[in-house]
């Protein structure tokens, strides 16, 4: 699995891409890149939903977390600040 990360004013782009088929045993191997979790997280890649929903709680002390839909944006599922609320979408 490979990360990059672009970092924004007021959030950090975190996209990943699976180097083959990922099992849920390898969950517990995943690295994921240091970021100012003072600023909200935008996942960014294609995987299963038991992927993102281990990042998401992985990246749980962020101040929002939202996972980008290429249709819709960046849609925030967490958030522990009252600037993002939950459902809400960041334009990308």
């Amino acid at each position: 699995m490979q990360f990059t990360t672009e970092t924004r004013s007021d959030f950090t782009i975190i996209s990943f891409e699976l180097d083959g088929p990922i099992e849920p045993s390898q969950l517990s191997q995943i690295d994921l890149p240091k970021v100012d979790l003072k600023k909200g997280v935008v996942l960014s890649g294609r995987g299963p939903v038991w992927l993102y929903a281990a990042l998401v709680h992985e990246l749980h002390p962020a101040a929002w977390v939202a996972t980008h839909d290429p249709r819709l944006g960046a849609v925030v599922v967490m958030s522990h600040t009252p600037g993002r609320k939950l459902g809400e979408v960041i334009e990308l």
